[in-house]
Formats: C-alpha cells, structure tokens, sequence
C-alpha cells in the first residue's frame, strides 16, 4: 500500500518539494481543525447566550403588575404558568448544552489541535533544517568539484607544455661535431638598465626628463594608506582626483580628460595599480586610490614606504568566513601564501601543482563522502518523520470524526425533542471515513516514490574506482569485469544461501516484502562501502530482509532503472494498445524486442534477478496475490520514468512489466539469448569474411596485368616452336627461353587449352573472390588444399622442393628455369615421370596439349595427368558455385595424385616417361 514515506519525494534530488506539497496539506488540516475548533466554539457560545435569553423571559413577566398574579385558580394561569416553566427548563437545558460542548469538544479537541500544530511544525524545521544542510554540502561538493576540475585541467596543460618543450634535438645530431665559424658582427648591446621614452599626454619623457618629473611628483604629492576589507592596508597610495589636480598645475594637464590620460599613461607603464577595484582604469575620482608601484621609486630614488611586520587582528570569526563562501575562499588562499610557514620549500611549480591536484582530489572525496552521510541521514529523517506524519493525519482524521460524535451527544443527552437534528448529525458522522480520506489524500497529492539521488564522486579521468552505488550499472559492471556487478551477484548468491535456514515459505516470501527501517539499510550500505563489496562474513551479520532491502536500494540508487526510462513511453504503449484479448505472444514479442535495445550489463542483471524470483516463487508455490504484491515492490527498481509527474506517479505499466517477466522469463530471456549469439556469431563472421575479402583483393590489378603478360608470351614462344616445324632432338633457341619472374607476387604457372585459348576467358574463369568458410592466410590456403591424403602431401611436398631448387642436375638451363619460373605461382603442379627427357621434349609436352591427344581413350605416357587438368580447368569457369568449384578442384587433384604410383626422390617406374606439367590454378591475389 502507498503511504506518506513512499510517496512523497521530489524528483531529482529536490527534496524540498515533496516536503512542500505534504506540509501544505499538513497545514491544511491544522487550520481544518481549526474550523471545526470554531464551530463547536461558536455552537456552545450560541447555546449559552439562546439560554440566558430564555432565562430572562421569567424575570421579564415578573416585572409586569397584574394580570395572572391575580387569578389564582384560573385554567389560563395553570398554562402560563407551565410555558413560563418550560422556558426555564430549556434555558437550563441549553446552559446545559453549552458547558457540554465546552467540555467535551472545545477544551480537549483545542488542546489536541495545538498538539498536532506543534508536532507538525516540528518536523517541519527539523527536515527543513536537514534540507539547508544536504543543500549547503551539495553547494560544497560543487564547489570543489570545480576546483578539482581546474587543477587536473591545468596539470594536463603543463604536461602537454613539458611534452612540446622537451623533444629530441634531430638537428644537432646530424649537424657536423666542429662546424666552422661563421664571421660575425658584433654590436655593442643596450645596457638594460636603460629606459626607453614613455609618451605621457601627448609628449614623450625621456628617461632623464621622466624621472625628474616623477621626483618632483612623489615629493609633492600626498602619499598615505588605504585600507581594504580583507586584502589589508596599502602604503604609497594617491587617490585619482590628487593626482589629477596635481598634472593640471605642474605638468600642463588643460583639461581634466587630459590629465586623466597622463594618469592612465602611468598606469600602463606601471608606475600605478588600482586598488580596491578590478581593472586598471584611472578616473579622476577621490574614491578611487591608486598605488605607486616599487618601479617608480627605484626610478626617482624616492624612499618608499613599507609596512612592517606584524600581527593583524581577524576581521571575521571562524563561523563567519565559514558562511561566506567569498570570504572562506579568499581567507584560505591568504593563509597558503604565508611566506614564512611555507612546508613545500623547494617545491618547483610542476610538483606544487600535482600536488594542488592530489589536494583538490581528496578534499573532493571527504566532501563527496559527507555528502553522502548527510544525504543518508536526511532521508532516514525523512522516513521517519512521514510515518510519523501519517499516523498524526491519520489521528487527525479519527479526532475530527469524534468530535462530530461528542458534539452530537452533547446535544442529544439534553434535549430528547431535537431527535432528528440529532441523528442527522449521527448520520454525518458515520459518513467520515478517516483511510478514505488519507488514501485520498495520497493519490491526489503524492510527488513521486522514493527513488535517492546519489551524488557520487565524478573522477577527472572517467575512473569508476571503488565506488559500488549510485554508479552506471554497465560502469560498474566494466570495472569488475562481469556482466553482472559483483555486488548484486553477491547478494544474490547469499540470499539463495539462506532460504534453506528459513523457517517456512512465508517466511523465505516475506524479506522481499517486510518494511525494513531505512537506517539499517544505510548501515549495511556503509558496510559495504567500507568494505568496497559484500564478502559473505560481513552479509552474516545482517538479517535477510536488510540484505534483500540493500539490494532493492542499490537498485534504486542506480541513475537509470534497470529497463532504461528511455523505453517507458515503448512499455506504456505496449500495454495500452494492446487489447486484453489479444495473445499474449504477440505482446510478449513485442517486449522482447524492446528489451533488446537494453546495454548487456542490464540485460543480464534483469535476466539474473528474473531468474531469481522466478525460482523463489515456483520452489515456495506463492499464489498470485504475492507475484502481484512482489511486483508492486520490485517495480520501480526495474523501470521508473525519467521525470515522474502527476501522470507517472498513478501508472502501473511497470508493475505489469514485471508480472510478465516473471510470468515468461524463459520465453523473453531465451530468445534474447539466442537473439544475442546469433548476432555475435554474424558480426565475427561479417569481420573475417570483409578482413579476407579485403586481403585476397589487395594487388589485384598488378596480378591481372602480369598474369595477362606471361599468357601472352607464352603463346607467342608456342607459336615460334611449334612441333611441326622444331624436331625432337633440336634443342630451344636461348631467344625463346622464359624470362625469370622478379618476385613471387608475378609468377604464375600457364596451362594450355584448346577449348580456352583466350586469355579473358582464362582470366574470367579465376577464384580471386573466393572466401572459404574461415579466413586461412595465402601460404596456409595453398597447402590446406593438397593436404587431403598423406601419399598426396608427400607428394606435393617433394614436387614443391624440386621447383623451388631446381628440376633436376641432368635437366638443362631451359627446363630448370622454366621449373623455377613456374614455383611460385597459383598452388602449381609439378611433377617428374621417369627420367628426363630432353628440353625441347620436355617443352613440347607440357605447353604442346592438342584436343586429339586429350580425347585418345588409352591416353600418351607423357600425358598422364590431362584429365584432372581437364577437370579443373572446366572448374575455374564457374563463378556461380565457387566453393564448391574449389572443393571439387581439390578433390580432383587428390585424386589424380592417389591414381598414379608414389615418387621418392625423383625415382619413378620403368616406362614411364612424364614432363613439367603447369596447370592453371585459380589467383589468391
């Protein structure tokens, strides 16, 4: 149930207006009282004068002669009599009325109202009085916060200065050790004593013609003290409108805006400083005191005066420069001059100003931690006086229905026949419904719930520290490097501890709904602080409700709820534009993609407290007016409004947040989940496809070309030796010979093709936008594709060290440098069958491939290997389908080398004669 300590509380930290809104209709029930008060007051004084008017009729017709004093027995004299007599009586009975009324609801019910003013105006200065000091710290830390800003702010000045200071002289050590001398002119330098002229007015002084005038002037003119508030006594000081009479009559001063330039002349040159005053304006004026600066006496020779040494008496008491923030401020920095009580002797300006900094920093901390002591105990102050104002209006209300109550009766025992008066008063009275009213009271008036502000210590440098709350949640939970802080892992973890120890499931349901006092909460808080975290010896120590309640008011210290106020106005509209019939899936999706906008951190703080309650409530059975009570408690803990108003206070949207998470935590928190590894699976594999994609296309417009080059030439050397013209024991022409590739980057190995002749075609049918499953470098991608068969790796590893040295020492110039030029091109394939055939054979068969000798069934011994080139060659020209043209490519070659006879070492079987073979391998450029 909302009450008074719960209800109450400015946003923002502005205590003061929730403290308004309640005191004002505190105060409105005192004056309610007095109302009723001046009622009943006005009854018994109505009562009392109706019954001394009834009184006074007896004596009235007693004063009259006559009449039925004179008939005795007469019927008519027996009822006038009788009336006469009733009047009396009703004048008794209403005296009677009166004193009743005066008795039993004037005298009390006045005494309890001057009760009940004086309680409320009490608590009203003491939270006030609380309220100023909180304000005042607050105003400190501010203050000090500044300063320490300032400090670090200049450090970091002086640290980029000595950076630019201090740099490597690069120019002198390449300089020569003894340079020659270079010819110079030397001038006779100005000797530094000497002054250079100074315009006054509108004529230039020189020096010797400057100082007899400023002689004659501090000779002749008075020279005296003034004092300042705070700064001292000055000596040597001219007011303005002497100096300016004095340049009128001895130095040709015609006006007095003339003079007052001479003036300000002199203040520019720095013979004269203003004082008392800001600025360095002269002005000719008997209030503004100028002081001749030491200069001008070392210039005439003039002594100067100079006060001496001792002791001044203290302007203001302690308490007073206290109150002052100007006067505190100006008293400290005077007090640090102190030349002669200075502890930092020979301190340079760097050190003094880090250690300024460190200073500041500290001061910033102990003002921070009062801060926050004074906070506490303001709001333990503040709880307290709201129960205690609640049960006063409560009390209020009561008195003021028994009031009704006894001013009815009082009538009532007195006068039978006033029946109906009475019990319509009675009815009145059972009207007055005091909980009604003091609900009413809360719903109308509230401010907003109890939600601190913490005023944490801001680090110049973004350093959380060990501070544990009113600090970000993400922040916090980045320092512990945790998902979840360690603070409410701690708690959880104690708390699931101790529900065994528990005495029955009420028991373990009831912590998270029994009120505990604030100030044992804020003393286990403290506690932590202290300790900087919760160690399970210290949570011991506590009882569990006190645990569970730090944990709801770490909850709320947080400076935004767990479900961010940046989507309240989302919940709201979730759960007014849906309908109640409406399934409560598509509700539950539409939450779950709200929390997905959540940060992490909170993501996995609301999943590990959902988890919690959710196994508290199935493991204890709880019914569902304790899910609904529980929600209630927890719900502003989880979401609250960025700025609570008269429109969020009475908003439940929160709570039924709640109950749905509590209801579907599997379904929310689980897609989230998945939701979350999907996407981080898909951003690593979006970074390793764009890295490699980025990696293979580096380069690719020189490969191109070079690739383009060496396709060209060599069709131009199989055209110059073709076999029908070049026999087989004619040897090449060293002119056709295959020039040697500069780098590894420009090697590429040539296969030749009937069917592909041309080079676009065979450029176009490349894998240079290949992109495997994971991002292997080039070198690792290259032997991953032979590395399917162990004979296959053997192979290719003995193949790949004869090219890179070489084919063999019986093999020419010409295939030897053919062999090497081939090596480092795209995964190329050399291999050597039976012994080696001559060079111009050996060119012939490996660029000489006709489409007859392809389609022969039982295929050339030099040619044994022309089907898998076949195959890979129709492979390269599918771009559509590229990893598996490429996993059909490397089949392909495993299988060529599993079907032909292992080679060691060169040695192969008798009868089997092969060449160089260069197959066309797609680029990894």
């Amino acid at each position: 149930m909302t009450s008074f300590a719960n209800a109450f509380w400015g946003g923002g930290g502005d205590y003061a207006a929730g403290l308004g809104v309640l005191f004002g209709k505190l105060q409105q029930g005192v004056q309610e009282n007095q109302q009723i008060l001046t009622v009943a007051r006005l009854r018994a004084e109505a009562e009392e004068l109706y019954g001394q008017r009834l009184g006074e009729i007896d004596y009235a017709t007693n004063r009259i002669s006559g009449g039925f004093q004179r008939d005795d027995g007469a019927s008519v004299k027996k009822a006038y009599e009788g009336v006469r007599t009733e009047m009396t009586e009703a004048s008794k009975s209403h005296r009677k009325i009166a004193s009743n009324i005066r008795e039993l609801v004037v005298a009390p019910f006045g005494r309890w109202c001057d009760q009940h003013a004086a309680r409320v105006q009490n608590s009203h200065d003491d939270l006030q009085m609380r309220v100023r000091a909180h304000d005042k710290q607050a105003d400190t830390v501010r203050s000090c916060r500044s300063q320490y800003y300032n400090k670090c702010r200049r450090v970091e000045d002086l640290d980029e200065e000595e950076k630019l200071a201090f740099q490597d002289p690069l120019s002198e050590l390449k300089s020569p050790k003894n340079p020659p001398p270079v010819p110079t002119v030397k001038l006779s330098e100005p000797d530094a004593d000497e002054q250079e002229p100074i315009e006054l007015g509108d004529e230039m002084y020189s020096p010797e013609r400057l100082k007899q005038a400023l002689t004659h002037l501090l000779e002749n003119i008075r020279l005296g003290e003034a004092k300042v508030p705070i700064l001292g006594t000055y000596q040597n000081v001219t007011s303005g409108a002497e100096i300016v009479d004095y340049v009128q009559k001895n130095m040709n001063g015609t006006s007095v805006a003339y003079a007052e330039r001479i003036g300000q002349d002199l203040v520019n040159a720095g013979f004269l400083r203003l004082v008392g005053n800001v600025g360095n304006t002269f002005a000719n004026s008997s209030r503004m005191n100028y002081q001749w600066r030491p200069k001008a006496f070392k210039l005439t020779g003039v002594p100067e005066k100079k006060q001496g040494l001792g002791r001044t008496s203290t302007v203001a008491s302690g308490d007073s420069l206290l109150e002052n923030p100007t006067v505190g401020a100006v008293g400290e920095y005077l007090q640090n001059w102190n030349p002669l009580n200075n502890p930092y002797p020979n301190e340079t300006p760097a050190e003094k100003l880090r250690r300024e900094a460190r200073e500041s920093d500290e001061k910033y901390k102990a003002a921070v931690r009062k801060l926050d002591v004074l906070r506490c105990s303001l709001e333990e102050a503040m709880v307290d006086h709201l129960r205690f104002m609640e049960r006063c209006e409560l009390d209020r209300l009561k008195a003021v229905k028994s009031v009704i109550l006894d001013f009815s009766g009082a009538i009532s025992n007195v006068i039978p026949s006033l029946q109906s008066t009475v019990d319509n008063m009675m009815l009145f009275q059972e009207t007055v419904q005091p909980n009604a009213d003091l609900r009413y009271l809360l719903e109308n008036y509230r401010t907003g719930s109890f939600v601190p502000r913490v005023q944490i210590y801001e680090n110049y440098y973004n350093q959380v520290g060990d501070q544990i709350f009113g600090v970000d949640l993400e922040a916090r939970a980045r320092a512990d490097r945790k998902r979840v802080p360690l603070i409410v892992t701690a708690l959880l973890m104690f708390l699931d501890s101790k529900y065994p120890d528990l005495e029955g499931d009420e028991a373990r349901r009831g912590i998270w709904l029994v009120e505990v006092p604030l100030g044992a909460t804020h003393h286990l808080r403290n506690a932590v602080v202290e300790a900087r975290g919760a160690p399970f010896e210290m949570l011991e120590r506590y009882d569990v409700p006190i645990v569970a309640s730090l944990l709801k008011l770490y909850l709320l210290e947080l400076p935004d709820s767990l479900v961010s106020a940046h989507v309240y106005e989302i919940v709201k509209t979730i759960y007014t534009s849906t309908a109640p019939s409406t399934d409560d899936s598509t509700r539950i999706s539409v939450i779950q993609s709200t929390l997905g906008q959540l940060r992490l951190a909170n993501i996995a703080t609301l999943d590990a407290l959902t988890s919690h309650f959710s196994r508290l409530i199935e493991l204890t059975s709880a019914d569902d007016t304790y899910v609904a009570s529980l929600s209630a408690a927890l719900a502003p803990c989880v979401l609250r409004p960025k700025q609570e108003n008269s429109l969020t206070v009475t908003e439940k949207f929160n709570i039924r947040l709640v109950r749905d998470l509590l209801a579907n935590k599997d379904s929310i928190f689980g897609e989230l989940k998945r939701a979350s590894s999907l996407s981080a699976a898909q951003i690593k594999a979006a970074e390793q496809k764009g890295r490699h994609v980025s990696r293979d296309e580096s380069g690719r417009r020189e490969a191109m070309e070079e690739r383009q080059r060496a396709i060209q030439a060599k069709a131009e050397r199989i055209r110059a030796h073709s076999p029908n013209r070049l026999g087989l024991g004619q040897g090449l022409s060293p002119g056709h010979r295959r020039d040697r590739s500069t780098s590894a980057e420009t090697r590429f190995p040539i296969a030749t093709n009937s069917n592909h002749n041309s080079p676009i075609q065979t450029r176009a049918r490349g894998h240079s936008l290949e992109v495997p499953m994971s991002p292997p470098n080039a070198a690792s991608y290259h032997n991953n594709a032979h590395n399917y068969d162990g004979s296959a790796r053997s192979s290719v590893a003995t193949t790949a060290s004869a090219s890179g040295t070489g084919t063999s020492a019986t093999s020419d110039d010409s295939a030897s440098t053919t062999t090497k030029s081939f090596h480092h091109g795209s995964q190329s394939s050399i291999s050597r069958r039976g012994p080696a055939p001559p060079s111009d054979m050996e060119k012939r068969n490996s660029l000489n491939r006709s489409s007859a000798a392809r389609s022969s069934s039982k295929g050339s011994v030099n040619f044994a290997r022309r089907g898998s080139g076949l195959q890979r060659q129709g492979l390269v020209g599918q771009r559509d389908s590229v990893a598996s043209n490429a996993s059909s490519a490397i089949g392909g070659v495993v299988s060529e080398y599993l079907s032909q006879p292992d080679e060691h070492d060169g040695h192969v079987a008798e009868g089997e004669r092969r060449g160089v073979e260069l197959v066309d391998r797609p680029m990894d450029d």
